[in-house]
C-alpha cells in the first residue's frame, strides 16, 4: 500500500477594521445590523458610480503585511476579477492579481516552524447569500468590505499545522489592530487547498478547495477528513477531482460543489477606474513603525516566566499581554517589581526570590483561572485595572497580607468601574480580608483557642500523632481571628504550643 504525503495551502481572507468600505464611506461594520442597511450607489453598481480608494485600508494593509514578515511593495495596482453571481453587484470583483501590495515573508508556528507567504492583496468583498428550500436571499452589507487574502505557499503537511497556522494568523492579525477578529461573523475566513501525493513524488497531487471555513477547529477537521477521503479515492485507483467542496460542520464531511477555476476563468484585467497605488519609503516605514509587539515577541519576553500553557491561552488576548508586557517594565516603566508572590503561583525554578517573575506569574495565572472563567469576562477585558493596581495586589499577596481566596476576590472587584482608582489595599480593607500576620497579636489569638475547652480533645489528639486534628484548631483560629490571620503562620504557632 502506497504511503501518501498531504500538502496543504491556505488562502485566509482579513476584514480589515475601517470605519468606512474599500471604495465608498459606508459603515465598514455591519455586525448586527439589518441586512442591506449599509450600502451606496457604488456597492449595487448603479451606472456610472465610481470606486474611491480608503486610505486607511492600505495603511492597515501595511502594518498586516509586517505581522507576517512580508515586503511591502510600493507599487501596486487594481484588477478586475470577472464572475456572474447573485453576491456579486457589479459581475467583478476588484482585487489585485497582477500586482499586490503585500510581498513575501512567512509566519512562524508556536512550535517554530516556518510556513511562507507567497503575497497578500486588497480587495473589495462580495456578498452574502442566505439559502431557503426554494429561494435565496442576498445581503450587500459586506460588498467592498476592504479584505486582504493571504496566500500561504504549500508548507504545510498536517491537520495539526493547519490549525495552528490559521490561528497564529488570527492573533498576528488581531495584535496588529487590522480586524476585529471576529470568526463568528466572518471577519476572517480560510480556504483550504488539500492534495495527496506519494511518498518520495516531487510533483504535488491534484488539490481540492474547502471555502469559507470560519473557525480553526472546522479547519483541522476539514484538512483531517480530506486526506482520508482522498487516500480511498487513490488507494482505489481512481483520480481525486480538482473542485471547491464545501463543508459540514454538523457531519464533518465535505461535499463536491463545482469545478475549480483557474485564473483564466476569471478574465483578469486591469481596473480602469482606480489609478495605481504608489508608496514612499518614508510613508511605509512610518506605518510599519505602528506595528505593537507581535507574539513572538511575548514568548521571547516571557520565556522561562511564564509556562508555555498559560501562555498560549492569554495569547488570544492581545490586551492581556499588553498588560502584563506593561507589568514586566514594572508601574514606573524601569522593570522594577520586587515583590515575592506566594499563594496562587506554581512553584518554577526560574522564578527567583525578589524578581518581577513571580508577580507576572501570579497575574497571568489570575488572568487565565480566574478572569476568563468568569461569565463577564468579555466585559471585563473591556475594564482592564492599571499596573500599578495589579503590582499592588501582587506585592500583598507576597508580604501574606492576602490570602489565595481572598487574592481572588480583590482581583475581581479590580475590573468593577465602580472600584476605579481606589487600589488593590484599599479595596481589600474595605471588604476586611487582610491577615493578620503580626506574630504577637497571633500568638495571643492561638493562646485563646488553646484556652478553650472544646480544643482540649484536638490537642491531645495533636500530641498523640494526629496531624489531621491541626486543621480543625487552624480553623478555631481563623474563626477567633474573624478569617483574619495568616493561616500558615498560625498553623507554625500551633506546632510550636504544641510541642
Amino acid at each position: 500500500m502506497k504511503k501518501y504525503v498531504p500538502t496543504i495551502g491556505i488562502e485566509c481572507h482579513v476584514q480589515l477594521c475601517t470605519k468606512t468600505k474599500l471604495f465608498s464611506e459606508v459603515d465598514n461594520d455591519a455586525r448586527g445590523k439589518e441586512p442591506n442597511s449599509c450600502v451606496s450607489p457604488v456597492d449595487y453598481a448603479l451606472p456610472g458610480m465610481l470606486p474611491r480608494l480608503n486610505g486607511e485600508a492600505i495603511r492597515l494593509a501595511i502594518r498586516a503585511g509586517r505581522a507576517m514578515n512580508c515586503e511591502i511593495n510600493a507599487h501596486s495596482r487594481f484588477d478586475r476579477k470577472h464572475y456572474f453571481y447573485p453576491d456579486s453587484p457589479k459581475g467583478y470583483q476588484i482585487t489585485q492579481f497582477y500586482e499586490p501590495i503585500i510581498g513575501a515573508g512567512y509566519v512562524e508556528l508556536p512550535s517554530g516552524t516556518k510556513v511562507r507567504i507567497e503575497h497578500a492583496h486588497l480587495e473589495g468583498d462580495a456578498g452574502k447569500l442566505t439559502h431557503f428550500d426554494t429561494y435565496s436571499l442576498v445581503d450587500l452589507n459586506r460588498v467592498d468590505t476592504p479584505l486582504i487574502e493571504i496566500v500561504s505557499c504549500p508548507d504545510i503537511h498536517s491537520a495539526k499545522d493547519a490549525h495552528d497556522y490559521c490561528k497564529e494568523l488570527w492573533r498576528l492579525m488581531c495584535f496588529a489592530g487590522v480586524t476585529y477578529g471576529d470568526l463568528y461573523n466572518g471577519n476572517m475566513r480560510f480556504d483550504i487547498n488539500t492534495s495527496l501525493a506519494p511518498e518520495g513524488s516531487k510533483k504535488l497531487g491534484t488539490r481540492t478547495e474547502v471555502k469559507n471555513l470560519n473557525s480553526f477547529r472546522s479547519v483541522e477537521r476539514a484538512v483531517e477528513y480530506e486526506i482520508k477521503r482522498q487516500t480511498k479515492v487513490l488507494e482505489a485507483g481512481e483520480k481525486v477531482k480538482q473542485e471547491t467542496r464545501g463543508w459540514n460542520d454538523a457531519t464533518g464531511e465535505t461535499t463536491g460543489q463545482r469545478s475549480k477555476e483557474e485564473a483564466k476563468d476569471y478574465r483578469y484585467m486591469p481596473e480602469p477606474d482606480l489609478p495605481p497605488i504608489n508608496l514612499s519609503a518614508e510613508f511605509i516605514e512610518t506605518e510599519s513603525a505602528k506595528l505593537p509587539l507581535m507574539p513572538t515577541d511575548y514568548r521571547k519576553m516571557f520565556k522561562g516566566v511564564i509556562p508555555n500553557d498559560t501562555l498560549e491561552v492569554l495569547l488570544d488576548y492581545p490586551l492581556l499581554m499588553e498588560k502584563l508586557g506593561q507589568l514586566e517594565q514594572g508601574p514606573s516603566g524601569d522593570g522594577s517589581l520586587a515583590p515575592v508572590v506566594t499563594g496562587l503561583a506554581p512553584s518554577s525554578s526560574v522564578v527567583t526570590s525578589g524578581s518581577p517573575r513571580k508577580t507576572l506569574l501570579l497575574i497571568a495565572n489570575l488572568f487565565t483561572s480566574v478572569l476568563l472563567a468568569e461569565e463577564k469576562s468579555a466585559e471585563y477585558l473591556n475594564n482592564l485595572p492599571s499596573t500599578k493596581d495589579l503590582a499592588e495586589l501582587a506585592e500583598m499577596n507576597g508580604k501574606k497580607e492576602l490570602s489565595s481566596t481572598a487574592t481572588k476576590e480583590v482581583f475581581l472587584r479590580l475590573f468593577d468601574p465602580q472600584m476605579k482608582g481606589r487600589g488593590a489595599k484599599n479595596i481589600a480593607k474595605e471588604l476586611g480580608l487582610i491577615q493578620e500576620n503580626d506574630l504577637g497579636a497571633l500568638e495571643k489569638i492561638v493562646d485563646a483557642v488553646l484556652a478553650k475547652p472544646e480544643t482540649a480533645k484536638a490537642q491531645a489528639d495533636f500530641k498523640a500523632g494526629q496531624e489531621k486534628v491541626l486543621g480543625f484548631l487552624v480553623g478555631q483560629v481563623m474563626k477567633e481571628s474573624h478569617g483574619k490571620a495568616n493561616p500558615s503562620s498560625a498553623q507554625e504557632i500551633l506546632r510550636k504550643k504544641l510541642a
